[in-house]
């Protein structure tokens, strides 16, 4: 609450006495060519969805902002109508999956959110998000160890999503597999304005989200509510959620902006019924694990974020320059039992206390007069985390007893510093090409506060990595764009799995380091008329001392770098209008995920995995979506399957692909009621009442691997607003 107030305050501030005071230091022209501006950005993602071709397409997503058209990457765009339109913005699955080569398994479990991969980078997570960088409205989600959470994101209160698929580190750093950037809702066309949207559905799930927004002088501001509710499908499975998000941008200048950010999330409960095994599965899909019941395992969470950006524009060049601070407070009882004596209800109380600060700077300059001269662009990430984590006994998931005591209590710190370097050159008009480097230094630091079983585990650890891409792009007509690129990522172990010791000794592994990624692509994407638009991609990525979870062991997962895996695929995407009345989108991915060389020491023998693929990710995946229109309504339908993957190493769990597929049907209708902006809809998903397994934990302890998808299952809801013009 105290955040919350902290953000109404920068709001009222700002948006009032600030405003009044630039108003009186600026010119009736810079004001006016600020205001336009201002529009300008906050109508980007309407601009985009309008587009009539590529090249009108911006993305910044690279860290240079240029054309989807141009691009050298396998870059894609969502916009605000599909994100919103008639979804229950419950899950990045809802929109995400439309791309090719991005794969969302929803988990239907708030405790560890939804497994996120692209081109496999990521396939390991087995609870946040791994391999993949996030970032919102510009400032990073992920902690300099490569663990994401999207606490903060809320699909509601977002115009915009654009993805670069691909090895990245060479722009981002650590865990750059691929990159999703969100972007807040900043529209404010009217000085006063107002969105009221409200979902309920079934299994008591429910969602109120309110939007404030307004603009006066230079200065364009709003604020976002909203709460979700949900019993869930399974036994064990309540969640809830709080999220807020203030925000404004004020114009210094027609050349410089100011970007304040305020965002608070607060989750009382989310209990986790953790994987079934496929006999429990089989007896009652529904059903949680008895453990977890037993051992009280749940999540209470509260967090904070706080953001400032400076950005300056000229037209011979750009610079900005972005600082954040992340406070974040999580108590988590585990099914995980302690060390010693255990027992049908004793587990694991976890407790984290989070500071994370950090820093981004960039800086583009080209030449105006001449757009064959070389553009140049260079940029610094500096980032730390702190956590004091304290890890106690804990009896049916409470402290409770007297032999409830610490066995934990540590400082765990690591630092992040990356500086980077990159060029676009044109030399002749069809051709973009871009070359790249970065280097990052990254240092582990763990101090061992708990002395009482007279050891000091206290460690530390550097891992340095330089990371590279090369790629050029050739526009031979609107209609086909030809484009590729070499490049590469590393990603670094986090501190928990750096602390997990098969052999019980504390401190760091040190025979755990990075992974490092290579990639090679070429594709080709273009418009094709006013009707169609497709991209298709093909990729190899290899990857250099994988990271692989290779044992779980009561409910402990330890880490061992792998040899190498080869992650292959083609991606198709196609959106067009099929009539006037009618449009079609495909996404299609078509992948090989596979151990090139995988030995895991079995006692005295040696598994020999070399061929298996990849647990946790399948080879197929595909969505096909169709939205017709008539007298204000819309209707869309998209059918989204996936084939069959594997649930471990061994290639011995097998779980079925989603046979029918999971079919979702969503009816809106648009218009003004007395002037009321009233937008209702109602949806049902997995229409097909297909039961197939929505995730899986990967290498899951005592086989505990499947994570179920509920049945069909219906939401309605309804979005209003309210405009004031003066």
């Amino acid at each position: 609450m105290k955040c919350l107030t902290y953000a109404l305050a920068i709001l009222a501030t700002f948006s009032g006495s600030s405003v009044l005071a630039a108003q009186g230091g600026a010119s009736q022209q810079a004001r006016q060519q600020a205001r336009q501006q201002a529009r300008q950005r906050a109508d980007s993602a309407r601009a985009d969805s309008a587009a009539t071709s590529l090249d009108q397409v911006r993305v910044t997503v690279t860290r240079s902002a240029t054309s989807a058209q141009r691009a050298p990457w396998a870059v894609d765009v969502i916009d605000k109508a599909s994100l919103s339109r008639g979804q229950a913005t419950l899950g990045i699955d809802e929109a995400l999956n439309n791309i090719p080569g991005v794969i969302v398994q929803n988990r239907y479990n708030a405790s560890v959110d939804q497994r996120l991969s692209i081109r496999g980078a990521g396939a390991r997570a087995n609870f946040g998000i791994r391999g993949v960088k996030v970032l919102l409205d510009g400032v990073p989600q992920s902690l300099p160890d490569g663990q994401n959470q999207l606490t903060n994101v809320d699909l509601a209160a977002v115009s915009r999503v654009e993805v670069l698929r691909g090895s990245a580190s060479s722009l981002y750093g650590n865990g750059s597999g691929g990159v999703i950037s969100f972007e807040s809702d900043l529209s404010a066309p009217d000085p006063v304005g107002a969105t009221l949207r409200v979902v309920g559905g079934s299994f008591g799930t429910s969602k109120v989200f309110g939007r404030l927004s307004g603009r006066k002088g230079s200065a364009t501001g709003s604020l976002a509510l909203s709460r979700t509710r949900m019993d869930g499908f399974r036994q064990y499975d309540t969640s809830e959620v709080r999220q807020s998000l203030a925000t404004l941008d004020y114009a210094l200048s027609p050349q410089r902006t100011l970007q304040l950010r305020a965002s608070f999330a607060d989750s009382p409960v989310a209990r986790n019924p953790g994987a079934l095994t496929t006999a429990e599965y089989a007896a009652n899909r529904d059903s949680a694990s008895a453990t977890n019941i037993a051992r009280g395992s749940n999540k209470w969470l509260s967090q904070g974020q706080y953001s400032a950006r400076l950005r300056e524009t000229s037209d011979r060049g750009e610079r900005s320059v972005v600082a954040y601070v992340q406070r974040r407070f999580i108590d988590n009882p585990l099914a995980t039992p302690p060390p010693g004596t255990g027992g049908a209800a004793i587990g694991t109380y976890s407790t984290i206390n989070r500071w994370v600060t950090g820093m981004r700077a960039d800086v583009s300059r080209w030449s105006a007069s001449d757009p064959t001269r070389i553009r140049v662009n260079a940029g610094l990430d500096v980032q730390r985390s702190f956590d004091i984590r304290r890890n106690s006994r804990a009896t049916g998931g409470m402290i409770a007893t007297a032999t409830d005591t610490l066995f934990r209590d540590q400082g765990e710190s690591v630092i992040a510093l990356g500086a980077f370097a990159s060029s676009q050159w044109s030399p002749v008009e069809p051709l973009t090409a871009s070359l790249g480097a970065r280097v990052d230094r990254l240092t582990f630091d763990l101090s061992d506060n708990f002395l009482a079983d007279g050891i000091d585990d206290s460690a530390n650890r550097d891992m340095n990595s330089a990371s590279f891409h090369g790629g050029a792009s050739w526009v031979f007509g609107p209609s086909v764009t030809a484009y590729a690129n070499v490049a590469s990522a590393f990603d670094t172990p986090t501190t928990t799995e750096l602390a997990a010791r098969q052999d019980g000794a504390g401190g760091f592994n040190p025979d755990l380091g990075p992974q490092h990624i290579r990639t090679i692509e070429a594709g080709l994407r273009g418009d094709i008329g006013r009707r169609l638009r497709y991209t298709a991609t093909a990729y190899r990525a290899t990857y250099d001392d994988a990271i692989i979870q290779f044992l779980e062991t009561t409910g402990r997962a330890f880490f061992r770098n792998a040899g190498q895996t080869r992650n292959t695929g083609l991606e198709l995407g196609v959106s067009g209008t099929i009539t006037s009345w009618l449009d079609a989108t495909l996404a299609w991915t078509e992948s090989r995920y596979r151990f090139e060389n995988y030995r895991v020491p079995n006692r005295a023998v040696t598994d020999t995995l070399d061929g298996n693929r990849v647990a946790g990710v399948p080879d197929r995946f595909v969505r096909v979506g169709l939205r017709s229109r008539a007298h204000r309504f819309t209707l869309d339908v998209d059918h989204t399957w996936s084939g069959d993957m594997f649930g471990d190493d061994l290639n011995k769990v097998r779980i079925d692909s989603w046979g029918k597929g999971a079919l979702n049907a969503r009816l809106a209708w648009s218009g003004d009621v007395r002037g009321t902006r009233v937008a209702p809809f109602v949806a049902v998903n997995n229409a097909l009442n297909v039961a197939y397994v929505g995730s899986v934990t990967v290498n899951g302890g005592f086989g505990r691997m499947l994570e179920p998808a509920p049945l069909a299952n219906i939401y309605f809801g309804v979005e209003t607003g309210w405009r004031v013009r003066r």
